[in-house]
């Protein structure tokens, strides 16, 4: 097929884009690479141990799949046995299975109910202790290459030098730091984890709940906390006194020493360990991140919460001024802590008010235990609780008030709105917002986006001026956002984040609008102030986010439900889960065999998609449509979308303006019949070079009029000329062949280039850029190529 491609835009390529400083103790010479090299790690390299029978301890492979497929279909003994012995019955020709897919089994469920007709405290703990997790790991011929031991400083060269970008957390100052900590011994690296621990509710009715604590590393489960709350007190009066406040923070923080214990002890003596490499290491284990919501840092940290004299488990900052983000106090730390504690241990009532003005509860932190593990600065900014089902929340909260205040005409306009809202992959759409609540917490992230632009036309300083100051809010939040979420940042990118958080400002002081917010002095309009340097210290934001760990809560649920009796149910949910564990390593090793032996098979006729895609703006179409179109037939289209209207003509005319530009000789000018083929297609995948952490991403792109129900045409920049990008809207997607050229792909796209005849003053007080359509009758042809 003969490709046209618009001429890309010069730009010098540097012989070294990247620069990699490791830590002084590791021995390691800087590194500098190219593109092309960076992103190969070492560990590619290696070679994997081949394993004949990978499934062992199981029998055969068989057996191996038969039990990964019973516990994912969380099948109980009376199933399992039944279906052995189908599938013995099956093997031995005493039974047969006509089914071939799930279909064939829909439509038999379907043909048998079409016959019937229609009607003393003792505290439990569970813990596998991290260090016992953590060497499993290091056993595992599959996971030990992976393993990162140095930190290292990493640089992209921008026009006129290197500059430092953070994205893992290895390449933040604080596994740096703790490097530099540690006893001068030869090898000594740190061995870091990250954990995270949050109550959940098991039943539909929230009366059973669990307590899992999670390492991340494949996301498993190293603990079951008890919930105090569950067994004390028997006298529902001393629910919030302060002894009674106290136990629960001692409860849980002796529990989780039965995590931390053998940690705790080779974080101050080392572990040696001879690595997959033969290098032999000094590992000493530290808690480099905890991941939790507001009251789980509350907690870990154990300040007093969000009615203490100081509400943040990061900073000294006062309650009354957790809305000024201007301000800087001292940061929290654990010799602070232990200091407080000491007088308090000495004398009570000295201890007690020194305790009340540091937020602090008088009870020994657990993580005190492990060294260079300070749980102040091991806290983490998390956007899930703090911004989309944290703040957000308020803000929208405010927002439906103010349109009541506004009447019923606005909220039906709003709603509408939302329920417009263009669709796209992986945003969630919504019908109605006014009368709903979420427990998805991830749909709130989406949300925030549609109701910002609803609201502009609804909420104007006429309208109200108590609206408008929100929704300036509500722009500036999502700024910040957008900014936090990024998978790499550089200085320019933390500095954005800064500027923006002393821009930011609040909502109104004073109000008619009854039960309208006007005190915003609370931790969650606070935390986002230490994201910088959480970004700096502990790289992306993404390594500390609550939400891959949340998503646990789901499997944990299902087992509950489905492979418990009600009882015990900490032990039985625990023993599922070790053995899904279990068999998630032996697939992985079986999957690795299977790949060896492909590739072996194969020899040096590898097929394409095992060569990477180089970042040429490559695109491929899918979903064609089984009957070509002729150009007359797709011309009369026009009766119903001006889209196409003159589309002969126009194609003509842009095949023979196009085709010498990019290379094609035309002795003639080329003319169509009307019966002349058109084949259309409904799906477009764009492969590109992300410019936000340099790897490549994918676009798929919908130009159908029916996905799921509703019509998708969706919008893309370009490349229109080497020195100019546009935005479009998709109308048509198309392969058609032209004769002794060959085949060829284009697009009939809707450009974004009318003229605006001013920047509107909403779109500066917003920080808006406004770009506007031209008529549908304007739509221009492009080459696939041309997308970015």
């Amino acid at each position: 097929m003969a490709s046209i491609n618009p001429a890309p835009a010069a730009s010098a390529q540097l012989p070294s884009e990247f620069k990699t400083e490791y830590h002084p103790r590791s021995g390691r010479p800087t590194l500098f690479q190219p593109f092309d090299e960076f992103r190969t790690s070492e560990a590619q390299h290696n070679a994997p141990i081949i394993d004949d029978e990978p499934w062992c301890p199981f029998r055969s492979r068989g057996d191996f799949e038969f039990s990964e497929i019973a516990i994912e279909a969380a099948l109980n003994k009376s199933q399992i046995n039944s279906l052995l012995s189908l599938i013995t019955r099956i093997s031995e020709g005493r039974a047969q299975i006509t089914l071939k897919n799930e279909a064939d089994l829909l439509k038999a469920w379907d043909n048998a109910a079409a016959e019937l007709t229609s009607k003393e405290q003792v505290y439990e703990v569970h813990a596998r202790p991290i260090w016992d997790w953590a060497l499993d790991l290091l056993d595992n011929p599959l996971l030990a290459p992976q393993f990162v031991w140095d930190a290292c400083r990493v640089y992209k060269r921008n026009d006129t030098e290197f500059e430092r970008f953070f994205n893992e957390p290895w390449t933040g100052d604080r596994w740096w730091d703790i490097q530099s900590s540690l006893p001068d011994v030869n090898g000594a690296v740190p061995f870091a984890f990250v954990l995270y621990a949050d109550k959940t509710k098991l039943s539909s009715h929230g009366m059973v709940k669990g307590y899992p604590v999670v390492a991340f590393g494949g996301g498993r489960v190293v603990g079951w906390l008890p919930i105090a709350s569950l067994f004390v007190p028997e006298d529902a009066g001393e629910e919030g006194k302060l002894g009674y406040t106290t136990l629960k923070r001692i409860v849980w923080h002796e529990s989780f020493f039965k995590l931390l214990e053998l940690a705790a002890q080779y974080s101050k003596t080392g572990y040696s360990h001879k690595c997959h490499n033969n290098i032999v290491r000094w590992l000493f284990p530290v808690i480099l991140i905890l991941s939790a919501d507001y009251e789980e840092q509350c907690m870990m940290s154990l300040i007093r919460g969000r009615n203490g004299k100081c509400p943040c488990p990061v900073c000294l900052v006062p309650l009354a001024e957790l809305h000024d983000l201007s301000k800087t106090y001292p940061l929290r730390s654990m010799e602070e802590a232990k200091e407080a504690l000491r007088i308090y241990r000495h004398s009570k009532a000295q201890g007690e008010e020194l305790l009340k003005i540091l937020g602090l509860r008088p009870v020994e932190n657990v993580f005190w235990i492990v060294s260079y593990s300070d749980p102040h600065d091991a806290l983490s900014f998390d956007r899930l609780h703090a911004l989309h089902a944290g703040l957000w929340k308020h803000l929208l909260g405010e927002l439906k008030k103010i349109l009541a205040s506004l009447g019923c005409e606005a909220e039906a306009a709003f709603e509408k709105l939302i329920s417009n809202f263009p669709r796209w992959r992986n945003l969630n759409h919504f019908k109605s917002v006014i009368n709903v609540s979420f427990t998805d917490r991830n749909k709130y992230q989406d949300l925030s986006k549609q109701a910002f632009y609803a609201g502009l036309n609804i909420l104007t300083s006429r309208a109200s001026q108590e609206g408008h100051q929100l929704l300036r809010v509500i722009s500036t939040y999502l700024q910040l956002d957008s900014l936090i979420g990024l998978d790499v940042h550089t200085e320019g990118t933390l500095a954005a984040i800064e500027a923006e958080l002393l821009a930011y400002i609040t909502c109104v002081e004073s109000s008619d609008i009854e039960k309208l917010k006007l005190d915003w002095d609370f931790p969650k309009t606070h935390l986002w102030k230490h994201v910088v340097r959480d970004i700096r210290r502990k790289g992306a934001a993404r390594n500390y986010s609550t939400r891959p760990n949340e998503k646990l809560h789901g499997p944990l649920k299902d087992t509950y439900h489905d492979r418990t009796n009600r009882k015990d149910v900490a032990t039985q949910i625990l023993c599922v889960d070790h053995h899904k564990f279990s068999l998630m390593l032996l697939r992985e090793r079986v999957d690795m065999v299977d790949e060896h032996n492909r590739l072996q098979v194969l020899g040096d006729d590898l097929p394409d998609e095992d060569v990477d895609v180089t970042f040429n703006g490559h695109v491929k179409m899918g979903a064609p449509i089984q009957h070509p179109s002729s150009i007359l037939d797709l011309e009369n289209r026009s009766s119903v979308d001006r889209a196409f209207q003159a589309f002969w003509r126009k194609f003509t005319e842009f095949i023979n303006r196009s085709l010498p530009t990019y290379g094609h000789q035309l002795t003639n000018w080329i003319t169509f019949p009307a019966d002349y083929q058109i084949h259309e297609y409904r799906y477009l995948k764009v492969n590109y070079k992300s410019m936000v952490d340099w790897k490549q991403a994918t676009d798929h792109l919908r130009c159908n009029p029916q996905f799921h129900g509703s019509p998708r045409f969706d919008h893309a920049l370009i490349q229109l000329t080497v020195d100019e990008t546009i935005f479009v809207r998709l109308i048509f997607l198309f392969r058609c062949c032209i004769s002794n050229l060959g085949s060829f792909e284009f697009a009939l796209v809707q450009p974004y280039t009318a003229r605006i005849n001013s920047a509107r003053r909403t779109d500066h007080f917003f920080k808006l850029t406004r770009v506007k359509a031209m008529p549908r009758a304007s739509s221009i042809f492009i080459p696939l190529n041309s997308f970015i």
